[in-house]
This record gives C-alpha cells, sequence and structure tokens, in this order.
C-alpha cells in the first residue's frame, strides 16, 4: 500500500520553527552591542589534555579515528582530504550579529598537494539541526593553503608568507546591508600575513561552524599535508550557545534489571559508556545511587580499553523502588588539575499489577540521522522498557568508508559510528531498561552467517554471501560489549570459536520473561548450498526448487542455543508470559527487494533457512507461547508461523526500522502467490501463504512502503517505511497488543493513519501455540 505523509505531518515539519529548514525572516538593525561584543574565549581543554583519540565533549570528529589530541592540539592522523572538527556547543543562528574566530594552525607534515586547513563556516543541513549539520557538506571555507587565503570563491596570496611555523588564523563577520561581511586574517608572530574580505548571503553563515583540514583536495586522496590546531577560541553575539549540546566524557548509559530467582535475587548490570581516551587518562567510572536524599557509592568499574564500556553488577538490588543514579568521571588533566563530570539517570520501579509497555526498533539508516521524530515518538509513549534488534550502525555511517583491519582501528571506525545511535537516542535509553542486540552491519557485514564464530575465508568475495566473520575476532567482541555488556548474565558464557564473546540468556521484569537469542552467530553460511542465481544467499528463479536448499547439516541458531531455549520453554518461575528476541524473523515475508521490481523468490539471510532447523526452533518456541519480536528487515509485518500446518505455532512481529535504507516489500497478490483465509479486515497481501522457501506462514498485516523521492530526509524516511514498534504486555490477561507507528507522526492525536494498515491488533497467549482466536 502506497502511503503519504499526512498533511497535518507535513505543515508541522515546514512549520516547526525557521531554524529546522534553514528559513530567514527579514534582518533587523544590528544592535550595538553586537558589534563591540567580540570578545574571544577558548572552547575545549586541548592544552591540559592527556594524548588520545577523542577530541572531547564540545566536538564530533570527522572522522574520529583520523584525530588525535597530541602535546596539547587536535592533529590530525591523515593526509586525505575533507577532514573536519565541528563545535557542537556553538551554532551561528543570528546574521543581524557580529562574530569572530580564530586558531593556531601548525603544518607538521607537508604532502605532495598541500589541502590547506581553516575554518568552515555556515555548515548546515536540511535541517539545519547541530548533530546533523556535522554531517553535511559544503560551508564557507576561511583557510591557509599555498601561502594563499581562502575565503569562499576568493583567493588572496600572502604578502608575508611565514613558512610552516605556527599561523594564527583570524575569521571575522559582521552583517553588511542584506549582505554579511567576512575578513580572514593570518599572523605569525604578532605580524600580519595577509588579510581578505568577501561578502555573502546571510543565510550562508548560519549552522555549525568547523575546523577544516585539507579543505582543497579529495577525501579518498592521502596527498595532501597534515596539520595541527591549537586553541580555538570563539566570540560574538551571532552565536548561540547550548551547552547542553556537549557530548561527554560520559557519552550515555544502558541497563538491565532482571529477577535471577536465585539468591542473588534481581540483578542491575549498568554500562557507562565513553569516548576512547588516553594512557595518562582517568579509566574508571563511579556509580552513585541516591537513597533518602543522599549519594551513596556503590563501585568503580574499569573501563574497557576496546570498547571503551564501563559495566556495573550490582545483586540483591530492590526493585520495588524507583532510584536515582548517577555516573562520574574525573578527568585528570596535564597540569595536575581535575574536573568532575557526571551522568545521571533513573532505574525506575518494576512494573507491578499493570501491563509492560516495550518499545521495539531497528535499523538506523543515517541518511534520517538524528531520527527525532522517532526519539520524540519515544518521549511521548514512555514505553517501560526499550528493544533495539541490530544494525544500530551501517558501514556507511558518517561517510569515509569502513576500516576492516587492523582491529584497533576496525574498533575505532565502528565506535565512530555507533556513537551517533547513542547521540539520537541516550536521553530515552537514560530512564528504563534497554536490551540491544549487535547484527549484521554492527559488524560490518551486509549479511551475517557467523558458523558459530569462525573466521571468514576468501576475504576479498564480499561479505553478504561468505559465512564466517569478516572482522577480526577484538574488534567483534568490541561490538558485543558495546550493545550486550549490560544484558544479563549469558545463559553459558563459554565463548565461540575463536574466543568470541556470547550474550544469549533470558531476563525476566515485569512478570514477563524475555528470551534473547543470536539468530546469526551460529547459523550456516550460504556457499554450503547452490541457489542457481550466482549469488549464494538470493533465489532469484521463480521456478527453482527451494527444498534442495535444505540439508540435515546446516545450522540456524546452534545447538547450545537451542538448548537453551528448551529449558527457557518450561521455565515459568516469576513470570506467565513469554517474548523472544531476536533480530529476524523465522519467514521470508519479502516478495522485492532493493528496487520496486526487485523480484525474489527466496532470501537465505531470513530466519526461514534453512526450513528444517527453522522448523524444530519454532517447535521448540511454541511450548514456550512466546510472541517473538524482532527487526532487521526494513518491512514491518506481523505473521504467525506455522510448522505441521498453517497457523499452529507462534506469532511474529517485526518492527518498521528507525530510518529504512534498502527497501523490500511482500506484494503476493501482484505476482499471483496463492493464499488461503485472507483476515476480515480485508487487507491485500494478507492471509496463509507458503514463502518462497516453502514455510508455512500467516501474514496477518504488512507495512509495504513508497520509493523513496522526498529530499528532506524525515520526510524521505517516512514515505520508506520507517517508524517504530510497542507491545503492551499484559501478564494478568496474557495478552499482547501490537502497535506500528510510522515515522513521522505524533502519536498522541489517536489519528488511525499513524500505523500501518492492519495495527493495532491483540494477540491472546495461546494462539502463540496454535489456539487462535484472530481472524
Amino acid at each position: 500500500m502506497i502511503t503519504h505523509i499526512p498533511r497535518r505531518v507535513a505543515l508541522k515539519l515546514i512549520t516547526a520553527g525557521s531554524g529546522i529548514l534553514g528559513l530567514q525572516t527579514a534582518p533587523r538593525p544590528v544592535a550595538a552591542s553586537d558589534a563591540k561584543d567580540l570578545s574571544l574565549t577558548s572552547v575545549g581543554n586541548w592544552s591540559k589534555t592527556p594524548d588520545r583519540v577523542w577530541l572531547g565533549e564540545e566536538f564530533w570528529a570527522n572522522p574520529m579515528e583520523d584525530w588525535r589530541i597530541t602535546e596539547g592540539a587536535a592533529e590530525c592522523q591523515s593526509a586525505a582530504g575533507n577532514r573536519s572538527v565541528h563545535l557542537v556547543t556553538h551554532q551561528l543562528t543570528d546574521s543581524d550579529a557580529s562574530f569572530r574566530m580564530q586558531v593556531e594552525v601548525t603544518r607538521v607534515a607537508a604532502g605532495p598537494k598541500d589541502g590547506g586547513a581553516g575554518f568552515r563556516i555556515g555548515v548546515s543541513s536540511d535541517l539545519n539541526e547541530y548533530r546533523s549539520n556535522c554531517f553535511a557538506p559544503g560551508g564557507i571555507t576561511a583557510g591557509l593553503t599555498n601561502n594563499a587565503l581562502v575565503l569562499g570563491g576568493k583567493r588572496q596570496e600572502l604578502t608575508n608568507p611565514s613558512g610552516d611555523g605556527p599561523i594564527t588564523l583570524d575569521v571575522a563577520g559582521s552583517p553588511e546591508g542584506n549582505q554579511y561581511s567576512l575578513t580572514l586574517t593570518a599572523r605569525a608572530h604578532e605580524k600580519t600575513l595577509g588579510t581578505v574580505t568577501q561578502t555573502f548571503r546571510r543565510q550562508a553563515i548560519l549552522g555549525n561552524v568547523a575546523l577544516a583540514h585539507n579543505f582543497n583536495t579529495p577525501p579518498n586522496k592521502p596527498n595532501g599535508s597534515r596539520f595541527r590546531f591549537r586553541d580555538w577560541q570563539v566570540g560574538g553575539g551571532a552565536f548561540t550557545v547550548t551547552e547542553d549540546h556537549k557530548f561527554g566524557p560520559i557519552l550515555w548509559s544502558m541497563y538491565s534489571l532482571s529477577d535471577t530467582r536465585s539468591d542473588e535475587g534481581y540483578v542491575l548490570k549498568l554500562s557507562g559508556l565513553t569516548g576512547p581516551l588516553g594512557q595518562q587518562d582517568n579509566q574508571t567510572l563511579q556509580l552513585q545511587v541516591q537513597r533518602d536524599g543522599q549519594w551513596e557509592t556503590l563501585k568503580d568499574a574499569s573501563l574497557d580499553t576496546d570498547a571503551w564500556v564501563a559495566t556495573f553488577r550490582i545483586a540483591n538490588w530492590d526493585q520495588t523502588t524507583e532510584t536515582p543514579f548517577r555516573l562520574l568521571y574525573q578527568q585528570k588533566w596535564t597540569n595536575g588539575e581535575t574536573n568532575d563530570y557526571e551522568w545521571t539517570g533513573i532505574i525506575q520501579a518494576e512494573p507491578e499489577g499493570r501491563p509492560l509497555r516495550f518499545g521495539a526498533l531497528t535499523c538506523q539508516n543515517d541518511y534520517a540521522f538524528p531520527y527525532e521524530p522517532v526519539a520524540e515518538s519515544l518521549r511521548k509513549l514512555a514505553p517501560d522498557m526499550l528493544y533495539f534488534s541490530g544494525d544500530q550502525i551501517y558501514e556507511s555511517h558518517g561517510g569515509f568508508g569502513v576500516v576492516r583491519d587492523p582491529a584497533d582501528r576496525a574498533i575505532l571506525n565502528y565506535l565512530r559510528k555507533y556513537y551517533q545511535f547513542g547521540w539520537s537516542f541516550r536521553e530515552a535509553m537514560r530512564d528504563r531498561p534497554t536490551l540491544c542486540l549487535p547484527d549484521d552491519h554492527d559488524v560490518f557485514q551486509g549479511n551475517l552467517w557467523g558458523e558459530g564464530g569462525k573466521a571468514m575465508k576468501d576475504l576479498d568475495a564480499g561479505t553478504s554471501s561468505k559465512g564466517g566473520y569478516r572482522e577480526p575476532v577484538r574488534m567483534v567482541n568490541a561490538v558485543h560489549r558495546t550493545c550486550t555488556a549490560h544484558h544479563p548474565d549469558a545463559f553459558d558464557p563459554t565463548p565461540a570459536e575463536q574466543g568470541m564473546n556470547v550474550y544469549y540468556g533470558d531476563l525476566v521484569y515485569g512478570g514477563v520473561s524475555f528470551a534473547i537469542i543470536a539468530d546469526r552467530q551460529w547459523k550456516s553460511g550460504p556457499e554450503r548450498v547452490d541457489t542457481g542465481s550466482g549469488r549464494a544467499d538470493h533465489v532469484m528463479d521463480r521456478d527453482f526448487d527451494t527444498s534442495k536448499l535444505d540439508q540435515p547439516d546446516l545450522v540456524l541458531l546452534g545447538e547450545r542455543q537451542e538448548e537453551f531455549l528448551k529449558q527457557w520453554a518450561d521455565d515459568w518461575r516469576g513470570h506467565t508470559i513469554k517474548v523472544l528476541l531476536s533480530q529476524t524473523v523465522f519467514a521470508g515475508v519479502a516478495t522485492h527487494h532493493g528496487g520496486y521490481d526487485g523480484y525474489l523468490k527466496a532470501d537465505l539471510d531470513c530466519g526461514g533457512w534453512p526450513q528444517t532447523k527453522r522448523d524444530e526452533t519454532v517447535d521448540i518456541l511454541r511450548r514456550s507461547m512466546a510472541l517473538h519480536i524482532n527487526g532487521d528487515q526494513h518491512l514491518t509485518t506481523v505473521c504467525q508461523y506455522g510448522v505441521e500446518r498453517q497457523r499452529d505455532s507462534n506469532w511474529s512481529f517485526c518492527t518498521p526500522a528507525i530510518a529504512a535504507g534498502y527497501p523490500r516489500w511482500w506484494r503476493p497478490d501482484e505476482i499471483g502467490m496463492d493464499h488461503e483465509n485472507r483476515p476480515k479486515h480485508g487487507l491485500p497481501n494478507t492471509g496463509e501463504f507458503e514463502d518462497g522457501l516453502g514455510n508455512r506462514v500467516y501474514v496477518y498485516a504488512v507495512g509495504n512502503p513508497e520509493v523513496g523521492t522526498k529530499k528532506n530526509r524525515y520526510e524521505k524516511a517516512h514515505q520508506k517505511g520507517s517508524g517504530l514498534g510497542l507491545v503492551t504486555i499484559d501478564p494478568a490477561a496474557r495478552t499482547y497488543k501490537l502497535e506500528s507507528f510510522r515515522f513521522s507522526i505524533d502519536v498522541t492525536d489517536d489519528d488511525p493513519s499513524n500505523q500501518f494498515p492492519g495495527w493495532p491488533l491483540t494477540i491472546q497467549q495461546a494462539e502463540n501455540r496454535g489456539e487462535n482466536k484472530l481472524s
């Protein structure tokens, strides 16, 4: 079904404020104070920061892995072009006022082509929002290259070249009629080396400001020079300064709370994440809780120096009481001074005597970063728990490509991308239990066939259809820790192959038991079979007999996870209702992939292959009567699995992507797939089917997207079927209410079009073993 953003939402996007769309009202006269108030203040603490990767809480470095604090300055380690450091606390918002910036620049290594160093001014995305601006192209360049000043399109040779010594670049701006005038000056040893002035459209200066490194060389050619920046100073009324935009040193936290049904009672596990610190930095976080109005220290925890996560485990937690917490970090500076930083949140009291509201999200492609409509929906819905089912990152996040080797560089490359996830959703995560699963793109693979942790062979063949892990196990373990260090203890923590850590296990909270599994970590690789298509994981021929792809030695979950699920299905201590959490759906509920006409009979990446193991898994699950909540597909569906007959097993809710990238559709009616027993609602593409792999599946609802054509990122995400899921789990009534919300809507206005067609719906617990009520 083709869907459009409702007019009321489109109007909200347009009228939400001129800052969002970069609109400008008529200029006002410049106040006298504007012109005079150009005193400069240093930003950051580089001069007293130990050598390290992370530049500090005021900055976003593009890309993070290419920057270091070295001898009290920010130094780019790459000779490639278009590197930058954004100042996230300061945005140019008032073109009726003046501003000024300066920084000391030193060339530390000359390259074949001097790409220059200086500032970028007015860096603005389609939203003109400070986080999204960090990844926007453009802006006005104001810098020095090849003994010449460059200001926008104007170039001025230096009158007194200074060689490689430190040069102070000073840029000042002020309104000039309907234009805005910028003047760039270079100085060394109190001597002016050159100056240049240029006027611009007023709107052109609005947005972020950044340091620009090799602004005159291509981003993928490492033939430029390398520069060091020291003592960045800013001032002026044109800036809006927002201290709350700081990101760090404690970036965010995640926690879980689970009834162990043992002498440890409820166990709290909480992780705090920092940016990558240095050897001379303090590498410890402290956890405190507030009781009777006083802060009480519980314990300290060391940061894992790959993942930069500190994890706290507290047994016998009082789950009946809402408890404020804070994480403390003491920054030790090179001059002997210290500063204390904190990150606060609330450990909620366990829901009791009422349903549990469970927010379910997946897949965030960063074309829609920072996903504010979804984050706003979460704030309004205020679920009791959050679940991110994977693909917190994609390889393309933030630009600058993928660093696959060596492991330490790959980890930094991953962390920089992962930090965009926390930057978007940390406010939602700080005050409620959160579960977060890694998936294929999180470990830099288009698809993941983990083979129990084996290393991938033939690394040059791509990462989408080869078994094993492409990345070094050290990097994979760091990914697992960033996502799951705060999860309950693993059912069996024995590492998989190569020493790869595992995270499958259960969590009991609010009268609900959740089984957490990794449905790709042990899965067989598709090169074990022949799809006849030239690509090992795709069946493109409609007449291909997919039963040939089902072989007795193939693996889906693996023996270890199967044994866990068997025990979990029979264990009813401390709860009355169950949920299975995994990365993807155990059926092939997509007929078209990639493009609107991209028909695909079967995709082995779904949990419907291998078929026999899929059926065995569903057989185990039937005993549990668990609802299966998953993601990955970028296509929201509600379906019921069948093994021996249609609708004899568990229901699945595949949630919409936070921001759908690669599109999928389920359009069986269009291609003439046989079906029976369409639901009473009569929606197209629903009913009892055999998917392309021959699995029985009853499709109750599907949220097919449009082809994404809009230029505005949020409108495009809405077109592509993005959004979030909410499941209200009632342990007393033993029901699950499923809701699937679109991307750009107001979840509080009760408009039926806020949800995809077929939602909301309520499933009875016993329907997960085939005792069906819904029709």
